[in-house]
């Protein structure tokens, strides 16, 4: 279990990046889910042990992450958003080096270690192939065979999919998946499919606060009956957001649709519209 309780992080620059964050997350895969500057970043490097909070305390089991950093880190994988790598350098070699630096020092017992890897990520084919010359998708896949190196208890993956065509965000999702059974894997995401599709427990972070959590299932419920659309013109769309509870306007097929939270129906041409995660997602940022 993860426990973090009261967090709170203000940058020199008086940003309020965490305010009096408190979670508890068990095995299996959780979604942070937020706009970019919600302060998810600054969470998981702060559980990362990148970075001290002001104040709060975070507890993973019996280690106290802040006054044991370094038995953190023996139980930790870790994808930052920013995942940089040496592209002199095929991924066979780079894995060996960084098992080498994780203390894995027997050379039968490293060789075998990166191979099941590399087959795990599925890049053994491209094992001697610099880095440098690797896809975003396979970066990416890269990136989390470094992060299962020492037999992690707790993976935290930032932004994972980010940028990557469907077929290698539906490949790097499977194998989240896939890890994501027996062990805690924090998601954190702006992505709201990723976490519909993948978490069973998530909460959605917006100005550094926690303002949702719970199954993403069961929050999809309670908005049922309760989403309703309309097309408008783009002029209009200002007039409807002063009188209902907006939830999104978007483009679509040349017009402009609104969507609105209402526990009755709100008449004036609205429509039903089938609950979504994206709908709770807009809720609690707008």
């Amino acid at each position: 279990m993860l426990r973090i309780n009261n967090l709170s992080k203000t940058y020199p620059n008086g940003v309020q990046a965490l305010q009096d964050i408190s979670l508890d997350i068990s095995n299996g895969m959780f979604g942070l889910l937020g706009p970019n500057g919600a302060g998810k970043s600054t969470l998981m490097r702060t559980i990362a042990t990148l970075q001290d909070a002001d104040i709060g305390s975070i507890m993973f089991g019996d280690i106290d992450v802040f006054r044991q950093k370094q038995e953190l880190r023996k139980v930790l994988g870790y994808l930052p958003q920013e995942f940089g790598v040496y592209p002199k350098v095929s991924a066979e070699e780079m894995l060996h080096y960084i098992a080498r630096m994780k203390g894995i020092s027997n050379n039968a017992e490293r060789k075998e270690l990166v191979k099941a890897l590399l087959e795990q990520v599925n890049l053994y084919n491209h094992r001697n192939k610099y880095l440098g010359g690797y896809s975003g998708g396979m970066k990416q896949r890269f990136g989390i065979a470094q992060a299962l190196i020492g037999d992690p208890k707790l993976i935290i993956v930032d932004e994972p999919t980010a940028g990557l065509d469907p077929a290698e965000r539906l490949r790097f999702n499977n194998l989240l998946s896939e890890i994501g059974e027996n062990i805690i894997v924090i998601l954190s995401t702006h992505i709201v499919d990723d976490v519909s599709e993948l978490c069973r427990d998530m909460a959605i972070i917006a100005g550094g606060k926690v303002v949702q959590r719970g199954n993403p299932e069961d929050l999809v419920k309670s908005l049922e009956h309760k989403v309703w659309s309309k097309r408008v013109e783009k002029s209009e769309v200002s007039k409807y957001q002063e009188d209902y509870k907006m939830v999104l306007a978007k483009l679509s097929g040349g017009t402009m649709v609104v969507y609105i939270n209402s526990d009755t129906d709100p008449g004036n041409g609205f429509k039903s519209e089938k609950a979504t995660l994206e709908d709770i997602y807009f809720s609690n940022i707008i």
